[in-house]
């Protein structure tokens, strides 16, 4: 089963949440953010490349255009390849793990994997950023002590989608790990 909903991020940009709903116990949520915007791309590449006719006039040298032209290009390319995250996905398996996948505006991915048994709880955390925000994160067993955390993985790090979306992910996984607790584990 496959449903949608629409959601703001903490910009009030447009983010759509896909559920996958495969059995009781595995589901998939994908946040995708709006593609790059060809306008502010345009904007950035003309302010660019203005400043560097304008030097160009004041000094009358080619290399400052060659080199605003190749600025440009290398920039972008490290934008959609480093920097701008089209879609984040949370699969989270009850018997396996959390996976984690980040897709780049490249076609680069990149993805984490949780062992289950690592996982001691998902929760909803918030922060203090100008402003108070909530963000979703794992919380990893320390190895040594099982009831201490050891790490704070959070998750949706680039969409940033406000709480009212968190609750929505965080109530389905929370069903699924409180069926994981409930389920006895053989050795």
């Amino acid at each position: 089963m496959e449903d949608e909903k629409s959601f703001t991020d903490l910009c009030g940009g447009r983010l759509a949440l896909q559920r996958r709903y495969y059995s009781p116990y595995c589901r998939e949520f994908c946040l995708s953010c709006p593609r790059l915007s060809l306008r502010s791309l345009t904007a950035v590449t003309c302010a660019v490349w203005l400043v560097a006719y304008g030097l160009f006039s004041l000094f009358e040298n080619s290399m400052i255009l060659s080199a605003a032209i190749f600025i440009t290009l290398l920039g972008l390319l490290g934008y959609l390849h480093f920097v701008k995250i089209d879609q984040e996905t949370l699969l989270i398996i009850g018997s396996l793990g959390i996976q984690m996948t980040s897709y780049y505006a490249s076609g680069k991915e990149s993805t984490t994997f949780i062992e289950m048994g690592k996982v001691k709880d998902i929760v909803i955390n918030e922060a203090i950023y100008m402003k108070v925000i909530y963000y979703l994160c794992i919380l990893l067993k320390d190895p040594v002590e099982p009831h201490r955390i050891s790490q704070v993985v959070p998750v949706f790090q680039s969409a940033k989608p406000r709480l009212d979306c968190l609750i929505e992910v965080y109530r389905s996984c929370q069903e699924i790990l409180a069926h994981q607790k409930a389920t006895p584990t053989s050795p």
